[in-house]
């Protein structure tokens, strides 16, 4: 009988570049003999992006940023009751933010290879395919990436249990848990700027992480509704200027808003994976509280989406 439970797990695959040779980093677990790329199972409710950077620094002790997705690997494994599962894993490139890469939690050792060398020491065929796609990202130019977080506000009390002017109204308690929930998410990707529309429902939507990665909160008004309505163009020039600037950046607006500022993302999407996320987002909105993230390479009029991913609550 096929196995019947499927074990979600995630990793990455840290990478650099020493005198303009690319290397990558691979762990040794010494219970199993092998050489592989950090990665372990995801705790309840975890999502796979958290798991990722978690597992990373738990078995390197070094902090990463995720960056591109990379191709899954699925494969059967033997349980401790003696029952078989399947084992799903998602990968992402990543770049290494801090720590001290000693290695640790059932790791013995770290090293960083060349692909080729990496290549070779990988005991799983499976492994390779993340290398491959890796090395493919790096020719193209495309691996060396930043992410634009693009949020929409977590809910906030109705309108009609409102009195005060609307931008005031707040988060109501679901809403400021979505917003505490996205916390690790974001930190996973690593944004060094937060831009909110300057709605309290937005502002409160972001503030958590900014005030977990002591990350400045910048407001503007070209992100709320209310300017939006006298001058959507306002809007679509904070979105540009995020992009020529090109740090990782999370912008939380307002629904009527969204499909301008993803419009104007898809008109740098590089594939047509890219396309037919940000299209559908467009056409059948964004959840409440959701975050789409945005892997660009290049800044400004060279700027291009390789890659792009949805976190719904």
């Amino acid at each position: 009988m096929p196995p019947s439970r499927s074990v979600p797990a995630a990793g990455t695959l840290p990478w650099r570049v020493v005198d303009g040779e690319l290397q990558v980093l691979l762990v040794h677990r010494p219970r199993y003999d092998d050489w592989s790329w950090a990665k372990g199972k995801l705790d309840p409710g975890e999502d796979y992006a958290i798991a990722a950077a978690r597992e990373t620094f738990e078995e390197t002790d070094f902090m990463v940023r995720l960056g591109r997705p990379l191709p899954d690997a699925r494969y059967q494994i033997l349980e401790r009751d003696h029952t078989f599962a399947v084992k799903s894993v998602r990968y992402w490139a990543s770049t290494i933010t801090g720590g001290s890469g000693k290695p640790r939690n059932e790791i013995d050792k770290v090293a960083w290879m060349s692909p080729t060398q990496a290549h070779a020491a990988l005991d799983y065929a499976r492994d390779r395919d993340q290398l491959l796609a890796l090395v493919a990202m790096h020719r193209a130019g495309e691996l060396d990436t930043w992410p634009l977080i693009i949020v929409r506000h977590a809910t906030a009390l109705p309108r009609s249990k409102w009195s005060q002017k609307d931008w005031l109204r707040p988060l109501d308690p679901d809403g400021q848990a979505r917003a505490e929930a996205l916390v690790p998410v974001l930190t996973a990707y690593g944004p060094l700027r937060a831009v909110s529309s300057s709605s309290v429902r937005c502002r409160d939507t972001l503030a958590p992480y900014a005030r977990a990665g002591k990350t400045a909160l910048k407001l503007r008004d070209s992100l709320s509704e209310e300017v939006f309505d006298k001058n959507p163009e306002r809007a679509l020039k904070t979105v540009r200027k995020v992009i020529r600037r090109g740090r990782p950046t999370a912008l939380c607006s307002h629904r009527p808003l969204l499909p301008a500022i993803l419009g104007q993302l898809l008109e740098v999407a590089a594939d047509a994976d890219v396309a037919a996320l940000l299209q559908e987002s467009i056409e059948l909105g964004m959840d409440k509280g959701e975050a789409i993230v945005c892997h660009l390479s290049g800044t400004g009029a060279g700027a291009k989406i390789v890659a792009a991913e949805r976190h719904t609550p």
